[in-house]
């Protein structure tokens, strides 16, 4: 197996609150496709996070290390593990409305961090987002009791989402109408309303009539044949 690292992909996005503590976190992914929990180690500290893990359909080693701009509460942070990747929701350990301008310590830009642009909303504009914070709920276990590289102790909860199976974080008001709900269906072309529809009364009243000629013209031609 070879011994060369590969730096993941990192997308991250955050929120801030001086008051609730559930909304004041960063959220973190790890783009790891194909890493089960057995074959990564995961040290999370209160200003820093250390991956490493091996993905055997790719054939990689993944290894990266974050060096926080500010301290993380490890106790109440979480994470799910999927097929594709490694999420956290980060409890912040300073209840502040300020953003952090930044997620690492050094102001230098690496390749690969990214904005999470599916989670990120501007510090302005967190009173108008959803309560995203909820995902903490979502995600089996916290990250309490992980001691050094020794593994994923304390992560017993990592299967709370397995793979793609759940619909954890979809919003289905987006899915629909712009409203969020769904389309009206009278506005769908090719339905006929009621008026357009054939009276059943007047139908079956002409079949009973059609019935009664047809059972007259019947006896009419029994009575010419007597008579022949």
């Amino acid at each position: 197996m070879s011994t060369a690292q590969t730096t993941p992909e990192v997308l991250w996005a955050q929120r801030s609150s001086a008051t609730i503590a559930s909304k004041n976190v960063v959220f973190l992914t790890i783009s790891v496709p194909d890493v089960s929990a057995s074959s990564c180690k995961i040290d999370l500290k209160p200003t820093s996070l250390t991956f490493t893990g091996h993905s055997d359909t790719k054939k990689l080693n993944y290894h990266v290390e974050l060096n926080f701009y500010g301290e993380i509460d490890v106790e109440e942070s979480k994470t799910n593990h999927t097929a594709r990747d490694i999420e956290f929701v980060l409890r912040k350990k300073d209840m502040k409305e300020e953003y952090w301008p930044r997620l690492l310590k050094d102001a230098q830009k690496v390749h690969f961090l990214k904005t999470d642009f599916d989670k990120w909303v501007d510090e302005d504009e967190q009173e108008e987002k959803a309560d995203d914070s909820d995902m903490m709920n979502q995600y089996g276990g916290g990250m309490g009791g992980m001691e050094g590289m020794g593994g994923m102790g304390g992560m017993g909860g990592m299967g709370g989402m397995g793979g793609d199976g759940g619909f954890g974080g979809i919003d289905f008001s987006k899915l629909g109408g712009g409203d969020g709900g769904m389309p009206d269906l009278g506005d769908m072309g090719g339905e006929e309303s009621d008026d357009d529809m054939p009276d059943l009364e007047d139908e079956e009243g002409e079949k009973e009539a059609e019935a009664e000629e047809a059972k007259g013209e019947t006896g009419a031609a029994h009575k010419i044949e007597e008579v022949s």
